[in-house]
């Protein structure tokens, strides 16, 4: 396979930073020296390794654009940038056939399914990156299918600490909802506890002082009706590490679709975990 050529958009955030950063040490990838980020950021670049950034802001597109149609060979968007900017930002990605990876939460994800689907560009779109937090989404899955309503009438909390600059509730935890709903347990979204006081984390959670500004921490709670049996799942990631390695098996795999042809269709990070 080719080098594949990545443009990060989100730069300078810190997300965006490290995904940046694993890109540009690594010889499958060539970070393009442009990003697409946004409208509050001040600064007009900034450094990866020894790359030098320019940033582009929403109301730049078009020249952003220009700068791309001067690539030699396709290119892949990788996208952390704001919950309000998904579904623009998609559409700017299809509108100008860029296949994408998208790690930014929120927005209208039903909407940027549609966007990408009616377009001439394939992209993997997942709520977390973390293939082995995914894995443990699909066994979740696969119980929920294969054995609804195991937990009907227990009682259910979902609470989910990320750093104080995380400004939408998780979209993993999001997901694990709509398990748990066929799993017996009526739950809506709107019910989960959203952690972002670094107090509270640090107090009450026990989040190591080095991860307030990087972290995500869930737990599962589910309790019987008589309050006899009580189950707990958790995953705690500190940092940014898994996430950030996950999107590069993203690039990879989505990089593979491109060669062959694939246009219009979404892909999830359980394809990328099964490779098919």
């Amino acid at each position: 396979m080719n080098t594949i050529n990545v443009m990060i958009s989100g730069l300078p955030g810190n997300m965006a930073a490290r995904v940046a950063g694993l890109v540009a040490g690594d010889d499958a990838f060539e970070l393009l020296p442009y990003s697409l980020t946004g409208s509050e950021i001040t600064e007009s670049e900034t450094v990866v390794g020894p790359v030098s950034v320019r940033l582009f802001r929403p109301e730049e597109r078009e020249e952003l654009l220009e700068e791309i149609q001067k690539i030699d060979g396709p290119l892949i968007a990788v996208d952390y940038t704001h919950p309000l900017a998904v579904n623009s930002n998609a559409s700017f990605y299809c509108d100008n056939s860029i296949p994408f990876v998208m790690g930014t939460t929120g927005g209208d994800r039903e909407a940027l399914t549609k966007v990408v689907e009616g377009s001439s560009v394939p992209a993997v779109i997942a709520p977390n990156m973390a293939k082995q937090i995914v894995g443990f989404q699909a066994m979740m899955e696969y119980a929920a299918r294969e054995f609804p309503d195991l937990f009907k009438e227990y009682r259910l909390e979902i609470r989910e600490s990320h750093q104080k600059g995380k400004a939408d509730t998780s979209g993993t935890a999001k997901a694990m909802t709509d398990y748990f709903n066929r799993l017996g347990i009526p739950f809506s979204k709107d019910r989960i506890r959203m952690i972002r006081e670094p107090e509270v984390q640090r107090s009450e959670l026990g989040v190591p002082e080095e991860y307030l500004a990087g972290h995500g921490w869930h737990t599962y709670t589910l309790v019987s009706a008589d309050e006899t049996v009580r189950f707990e799942f958790v995953h705690n990631v500190n940092g940014r590490e898994v996430y950030a390695h996950g999107t590069l098996d993203a690039i990879r795999y989505l990089a593979e679709k491109i060669e062959q042809g694939i246009e219009g269709r979404v892909f999830t990070m359980i394809d990328v975990l099964k490779g098919v």
